[in-house]
């Protein structure tokens, strides 16, 4: 509901343009395969949306031609050896077989050592480091909340993890509920508070705008740093 998509094609470059109820238009090309989109207000004429395109179609083809010639990570084994990341180290994957309940637990910031059952499959491992991520997050969340909350004059009635194929986090405005992408628990403590505040941010002002940003200058100076730090690796070419 209000909204509308479509394929164009300008410079033999397929465009997907899609027309929801925003305020200004976003073009952004996507990881693995370089696809094109724009996201654009519903009033906006096509020849604005074109000129986007056409200003941009030097750094469209950059983009496209650096994703190209990017390696893409296989799918992750499970196995011993393998590097994960925590808290944005990276560290080495040790499965101990045991006849006990799953446990998980990271060894001098260096080796996550997971201990399963003998012939836990490799879906089941990734189960349960996925549900060792979220008590990570479950422990660090409620601080940074409580601690911004009296900071942006803003009260958050619930907040949520979940894996998100696009977004770090999300704000329900009218809930005051944020959700958190669970990829979080890899990176930095400091990208994870970042996001903490740029969701409760919006309960101030909805949209990515001018007074948007400048709350986040007043209230999170070093923002762009830790932005900066989440697209190092977009979320779309993450290996599970």
């Amino acid at each position: 509901m209000g909204t509308n998509r479509r394929i164009i094609t300008i410079q033999d470059i397929a465009v997907e343009v899609v027309r929801k109820r925003i305020k200004n238009l976003h073009l952004v090309v996507y990881p693995p395969d370089g696809r094109v989109r724009v996201s654009a207000p519903l009033w906006i004429r096509d020849k604005d949306i074109r000129q986007l395109v056409v200003s941009r179609l030097d750094w469209i083809h950059q983009k496209q031609v650096s994703l190209a010639g990017q390696e893409r990570q296989p799918p992750c084994k499970m196995a011993s050896g393998e590097k994960h990341d925590v808290w944005g180290r990276h560290c080495r994957l040790n499965i101990v077989e045991w006849n006990k309940a799953p446990l998980v637990h990271l060894i001098d910031d260096t080796t996550l050592e997971m201990w399963v059952r003998p012939g836990t499959s490799r879906e089941k491992r990734e189960a349960i480091l996925l549900q060792w991520y979220r008590a990570l997050l479950r422990e660090r969340i409620p601080g940074f909340i409580a601690t911004w909350e009296p900071v942006i004059g803003v009260s958050i009635a619930e907040w949520r993890i979940k894996r998100m194929r696009t977004r770090w986090g999300t704000c329900n405005i009218s809930a005051r509920r944020i959700w958190l992408n669970l990829e979080l628990a890899k990176k930095p403590l400091s990208c994870l508070e970042y996001i903490v505040v740029h969701e409760m941010v919006h309960l101030l002002e909805r949209h990515h705008n001018k007074r948007f940003y400048a709350l986040m200058d007043q209230f999170f100076p070093q923002w762009r740093l830790y932005r900066s730090q989440l697209n190092q690796e977009p979320l779309e070419s993450r290996r599970y």
